[in-house]
């Protein structure tokens, strides 16, 4: 068609291909009930044409717009950027569009304005991804018209919000766990930023394990996520006396904590024993590979789109947290003999 005629429809597809407007929505809306031959042929007259579907006609009729809000933190740090991703494409595989706003200081009105947007926006639900304290207990005071599901590690579903998470206090567990069942008898931890609740939950795994095994917690170390928090935090252990173990509550914490150790000529596993979290790109790739607890945050994005969309169409979903995986490298061996 010129570029002055006009925009070529539905009805003027199923003329030229010779079927019904039925099956080409059907083609359209990935139905089934059409041959392979038929669905190839109207699918070329769609490229021979140039018909584009006109989504904002679809949701006048169907009151769908196939969209979904996502307010997420606007750290880049590791886990949100992954975690923002990953919702994002599993919104694209379910066949939705996704409207993001980031927030770096949320505030209740700012949250509840941009709930607010989205709403008028036509969106049919909305996701939270909040990592920290902040961000998390603020969307959990702003009352929405539409089904919200919350990323927040740890917190709980309450009227209106229901939360999904990866169990990273489990995470936690099995990383102080591996260590344990090492032979390790002094497993420190370096901790991860405290309003952030994924430091939260990872100290609290870090702590009932040990608990669980009836051993001394160390003096908590804390970083702020930063290999340079780590490498500082590092270079003072090895001057104060360091542990067997210590479970590190990010691989890109573990990395700056493994240079301290590194410049100090300390080895790796055989004067200390190191378990990360994360599995980020570089785990397997530092010398040694690291032990880790695998996050799949592909799983997370899948399950939250399945959960949000069950709230969308009414049905009973299951917000059971996602369970992580400990990946065993070659940073954590038994203690050597004194």
């Amino acid at each position: 068609m010129s570029s002055g005629s006009r925009r070529p429809s539905l009805k003027d597809v199923a003329r030229v291909a010779g079927v019904s407007y039925q099956t080409v929505s059907r083609v359209i809306n990935g139905g089934d009930r059409v041959s392979v031959a038929t669905r190839d042929r109207v699918l070329g007259v769609i490229a021979e044409l140039g018909y584009r579907r006109n989504d904002v006609a679809r949701a006048l009729v169907t009151s769908r717009t196939r969209s979904i809000g996502v307010i997420a933190d606007a750290s880049p740090k590791f886990g949100p950027v992954s975690t923002l991703a990953a919702v994002e494409s599993a919104a694209r595989d379910a066949g939705y569009t996704a409207l993001v706003a980031t927030m770096s200081y949320p505030e209740q009105a700012v949250v509840a304005r941009t709930f607010q947007d989205f709403v008028e926006r036509g969106v049919e639900g909305i996701v939270v991804i909040a990592p920290r304290v902040s961000l998390a207990h603020v969307a959990q005071e702003v009352t929405a018209s539409l089904p919200v599901v919350m990323l927040s590690p740890g917190e709980a579903s309450q009227l209106g919000i229901t939360v999904f998470y990866e169990d990273q206090e489990l995470g936690a567990r099995l990383a102080t766990r591996h260590l344990i069942e090492l032979g390790h008898r002094e497993v420190a931890h370096l901790a991860g930023s405290q309003d952030w609740l994924d430091g939260q939950v990872r100290l609290r795994g870090w702590q009932a394990e040990l608990r669980a095994h009836q051993l001394a917690a160390p003096a908590v170390r804390y970083g702020d996520w930063s290999g340079e928090s780590a490498y500082l935090i590092g270079r003072r252990m090895v001057a104060e006396g360091l542990p067997s173990s210590i479970f590190v509550a990010s691989d890109l914490m573990a990395l700056g904590f493994m240079r301290a150790l590194y410049e100090a000529g300390v080895r790796v596993p055989a004067d200390i024993s190191i378990v990360g979290f994360d599995d980020n790109e570089f785990a397997p790739q530092v010398y040694p590979p690291l032990t880790t607890v695998r996050q799949s945050f592909a799983t997370v994005g899948a399950r939250c789109m399945e959960i949000l969309l069950g709230r969308i169409e009414g049905r009973e979903v299951d917000n059971s947290p996602a369970v992580p995986e400990l990946v065993v490298r070659e940073s954590a061996a038994a203690p050597h003999p004194a």
